[in-house]
């Protein structure tokens, strides 16, 4: 069996089988009006919940003055849970710290980049590096553990809540000049690596070295590339702090952290190593006018494949969702009729064992008073959103058994954090159009829009298990990435690159000797020049000469155009304007057993989807389901003696036999 494959073993926790569903639930703003809380109770079964988050921001209720716990509350609620059959994962309340803690200790108020001390508000408000912030934090935890940690409602710790931000203060800056000795072993070698020759930037002293800001130093890749790496560094060494306490006094309760996607300032590749199970927060713009839904579910498609590959594939917890609406995009529409239950099995069918949201309750004030929830503020169960919160519930009880299944990929779409961060930091090309989150996007778009499965790992990954590889904007190249993508082709992977790959080396230098620096041999071209459209401007891609056959027609291009020299590879597509009309815009070398194509140019959709369609059958990938009209989509799950296929219609029409926003979940005997 592939150790990706389910089993059991491979569910959250054996004390609550089956597939989640809940949400978060603030019975602390409630502890003045316990009907409510009553009501709450009542209304859950109907709901077919059977786990909540509780105590995510209750610290100022659970210590409302200093070394002065009130825990009386929280026993009743938990011992409620447990009473009715439910399961509480328990927050650690760090995300937001009470205003008596800032007003004493204000060495816990974060720093701008600017160096200003920030005000008590908002959330994640908090000095990281503060010992201060820490020893309270590991106490509350403390507490929380030795209370909780055999208490029979307890299903999950839930660590903080959205880890980030970043904090500018002195304390900051030292830690960051310690942890830049760790990496480098001489001032010398960090003034070389980091080019500060130019513009005469070299340090004399590690005292010297400050974080990016707007009054000083804001223009050095390197710099800025290593100043995110400690943010996410510190940031992560803050949750394993708070996390001991967890884990030495409940080692068997599994930790998670909410994550955001591809929140852009965490490299959650890191995180993923350190969390017990992966969860993250899904909030799609359904029904927006400059986006259809097809391709808004592609996106949110992109994020839960990039969420499930960050524990190899295990499965993870949708632990936030709206069942309605949120409150804070420019527009917040509604979900449509079908909508709800549609995006909450795309979840399932990506890897998710869970559904749950944000939130239980509507609350009445505060920054997120209008914020969808199960109940509104109407309080009943009368609502259109309640009944589909109670389908979706419905569908994960009959479903139940699809819990710890696996999701079997033999395609990937690299994704890495670092490498995004360094295209973030240069000047140069084209600097409105730099995003590498849509490179990568587009490519995955291209497998989903076929139904193939499709992982989402980084640049360590071990791609041994692919038969295609896609790994566009690899801008910057790790030490030994180049080396597995050459093991991975030579062994018959197929592997695409594109145009801005193998610039520079893990310290953001450019590598010498031509670009795509290391994956000059294997991609068989040298990428000579990258030239930046305007906006208006385009050019086309052709067939090539000799390969007419190979590209359905003519494609659009705009913002960026490589200019290549052909060192062994074929050209199987030309430029049909400009100076370069005739140089090659796609290219593919045979190399060992396998191929890389290079894009070098950013063509339209259609073109990558075409690219990705050909090589995925040449490398004898089939997809879920063939044949399939644009804006369904149908992925599929492995259980340890049937397939799980889901068939997705994301079109306000009928198709493929779907009502508009329908579905279907077939089993099937496994194959093979």
């Amino acid at each position: 069996m592939d150790k990706r494959e389910g089993n059991a073993s491979a569910i959250v926790n054996p004390a609550l089988p089956g597939l989640w569903h809940g949400g978060d639930w603030n019975p602390d703003q409630w502890l003045d009006r316990p009907e409510i809380i009553d009501e709450d109770f009542r209304l859950f079964p109907l709901a077919r919940f059977k786990v909540v988050s509780i105590g995510i921001f209750a610290w100022s209720r659970l210590e409302p003055e200093e070394g002065r716990f009130e825990f009386g509350w929280l026993d009743l609620i938990m011992d409620r849970l447990a009473g009715a059959g439910m399961k509480a994962a328990l927050a650690t309340p760090t995300g937001a710290k009470p205003a008596w803690m800032a007003r004493k200790y204000p060495e816990i108020l974060r720093c701008a980049s600017d160096r200003t001390r920030d005000f008590q508000g908002q959330r994640h408000n908090h000095c990281y590096t503060s010992p201060i912030y820490r020893e309270k934090a590991a106490l509350i935890n403390a507490t929380l553990a030795e209370r909780y940690g055999r208490h029979p409602a307890l299903v999950l710790w839930h660590v903080s809540n959205e880890y980030g931000g970043e904090c500018h203060c002195p304390l900051c800056q030292e830690a960051f000049r310690t942890w830049l000795k760790t990496r480098y072993s001489s001032l010398d070698e960090l003034n070389s690596a980091w080019w500060n020759s130019f513009w005469s930037h070299r340090y004399s002293s590690w005292d010297e070295i400050e974080s990016p800001s707007p009054r000083g130093e804001n223009s050095n890749p390197s710099l800025d590339l290593e100043w995110r790496r400690f943010v996410d560094h510190q940031s992560m060494d803050f949750f394993l702090a708070e996390s001991e306490p967890l884990r030495r006094i409940t080692p068997s309760a599994p930790i998670t952290v909410n994550m955001m996607g591809t929140y852009p300032g965490l490299n959650y590749r890191n995180w993923g190593k350190h969390v017990d199970v992966v969860s993250w927060d899904s909030y799609p713009r359904w029904h927006n006018p400059d986006r259809d839904d097809a391709d808004e579910a592609s996106a949110t498609a992109f994020r839960h494949d990039l969420m499930r590959s960050l524990k190899d594939g295990k499965s993870w917890l949708l632990i936030e969702s709206t069942p309605s609406q949120v409150n804070w995009q420019p527009v917040n529409r509604l979900k449509a009729p079908g909508m709800h239950l549609l995006s909450s099995v795309q979840a399932l069918a990506h890897g998710s064992d869970s559904v749950m949201y944000f939130q239980w309750r509507k609350t009445r004030g505060g920054a997120e008073q209008h914020h969808g929830a199960a109940v509104d503020h109407d309080g009943t169960e009368r609502t259109r959103t309640f009944a589909e919160v109670a389908e979706v519930g419905r569908f994960l009880e009959d479903n139940s058994d699809l819990a710890g299944s696996s999701y079997p990929a033999e395609a990937a779409v690299l994704f890495d954090w670092e490498c995004r961060w360094a295209i973030d930091s240069f000047g140069g090309f084209n600097k409105p159009e730099r995003n590498y989150e849509r490179a990568c996007e587009e490519f995955h778009r291209a497998f989903w829009r076929r139904s193939i499965a499709c992982d989402v790992p980084g640049q360590d990954a071990d791609l041994s298990r692919y038969k295609l590889v896609a790994a566009p904007w690899l801008y910057l190249l790790k030490e030994g990435t180049a080396e597995r993508l050459t093991s991975f082709v030579e062994s018959g992977g197929t592997l695409i690159l594109s145009y801005l790959s193998g610039m520079v080396d893990d310290t953001s230098l450019c590598i010498e000797g031509g670009f795509p620096g290391r994956l000059r041999r294997l991609a068989g071209v040298w990428a000579e020049e990258l030239d930046a459209l305007w906006p208006g401007q385009s050019n086309r891609i052709v067939p090539a000469k000799g390969n007419e056959s190979w590209l359905s027609g003519e494609y659009a291009v705009d913002a960026f155009c490589g200019i290549l020299r052909l060192e062994g590879a074929e050209a199987l597509a030309a430029y049909g304007e400009d100076w370069y009309a005739g140089m090659p815009a796609l290219t593919r070398n045979r190399f060992g057993k396998g191929a890389v194509y290079y894009l070098a140019a950013r063509a339209e959709q259609r073109l990558v989807d075409e690219l990705v369609a050909r090589t995925a059958a040449e490398a004898g990938i089939a997809p879920v389901a063939a044949g399939l009209p644009r804006g369904v989509n149908a992925q599929v799950r492995r259980g340890e003696k049937e397939d799980f296929v889901f068939t997705m219609n994301f079109n306000r029409q009928p198709a493929a036999g779907l009502p508009p926003f329908g579905l279907r979940v077939e089993r099937r005997p496994r194959r093979g």
